[in-house]
């Protein structure tokens, strides 16, 4: 990959309002992410930046005024990364988000941060400062070469390395399973990978549209020509068969090894050791409204 083009710019609130399920607040240390996943769908975004760059290759480093009075998000749920990866690379140099967590240090916000990188591990103990935290880890296959494919992140063994530490430290971890493709990530076997290691299991099925959506069918033609006509079925002929299949396969499943499957997340009330729950958001629609509107800053899939 070229060097990615890097800005740093003024921004206003860093935190904003969001109707994800995951957080009633959300926030973005930048806008951008030199992971550049091919499926990335937080790549609406660039519209609102006034970037004419491809998705992943630019990121703008954010600056904003001190949190004032960080105490108002008490209690309040915040999700860290939803439509970058907070912990990209550049977060290395710039530290926009240690900056943020250091800025909410004492508050009491319940956060949530999701990220595909080990750099996170730099900030363990300040993270560990907090009541309620969960952080997320987005893993959809155990195929390193796939992965590669797919994106410029870190590979799955260090991000389940990561994993691991922090779910020894006492953190909740949740092992985000997305998105999910089609005859390729093969769910059961990431479920047995993680579940030792992770209070939380989120599933989240292969959304396309917008401008990746033909690089993905064109990477399915040339790397998995035997399953262009299930990805045609799905995403030209809108037949969602496979995805209830495969909701119905996976319950079964998780009652088979012992594990609830629900669609609703309830993880921060339950016991820290109790084993993980499986949450399926294959069919929430507040995700796609909120994700097409940009106005929430908060995405799948990123």
């Amino acid at each position: 990959m070229n060097e990615p083009i890097i800005n740093e710019i003024e921004a206003g609130n860093i935190i904003s309002k969001s109707n994800l399920p995951v957080g009633e607040f959300c926030a973005n240390p930048y806008t951008g992410c030199t992971h550049a996943c091919k499926y990335c769908y937080a790549s609406f975004m660039k519209r609102f930046t006034g970037h004419t760059e491809p998705w992943g290759t630019f990121i703008d480093v954010k600056h904003w005024k001190e949190i004032k009075n960080p105490g108002k998000y008490k209690g309040k749920e915040l999700f860290i990364g939803s439509v970058t990866d907070p912990y990209n690379p550049q977060e290395e140099i710039f530290e926009r988000t240690r900056a943020l967590l250091t800025q909410l240090k004492d508050s009491g916000v319940k956060l949530t941060i999701s990220t595909k990188s080990d750099l996170i591990l730099r900030d363990l103990d300040l993270i560990k400062s907090f009541p309620d935290v969960r952080v997320s880890w987005s893993i959809n296959t155990l195929d390193e070469g796939f992965c590669e494919d797919m994106d410029d992140a870190v590979s799955i063994k260090r991000r389940l390395a990561a994993m691991k530490e922090f779910y020894q430290a006492g953190i909740r971890t949740a092992c985000f399973i997305s998105p999910i493709f089609p005859g390729i990530t093969d769910v059961k076997a990431i479920i047995q990978q993680a579940k030792s290691q992770c209070n939380l299991i989120w599933l989240e099925n292969l959304n396309l549209r917008g401008s990746y959506k033909t690089v993905i069918m064109d990477y399915i033609l040339e790397k998995y020509p035997q399953l262009l006509p299930l990805y045609r079925e799905i995403y030209h002929h809108k037949n969602r068969i496979y995805w209830e299949t495969l909701d119905s396969e996976l319950k079964a499943y998780a009652a088979q090894i012992g594990l609830d499957y629900v669609t609703n997340d309830d993880s921060m009330t339950r016991d820290f050791n109790a084993p993980p729950v499986i949450v399926n958001y294959f069919y929430h629609e507040q995700i796609r409204k909120n994700s097409r509107s940009g106005k929430s800053g908060c995405a799948e899939n990123s």
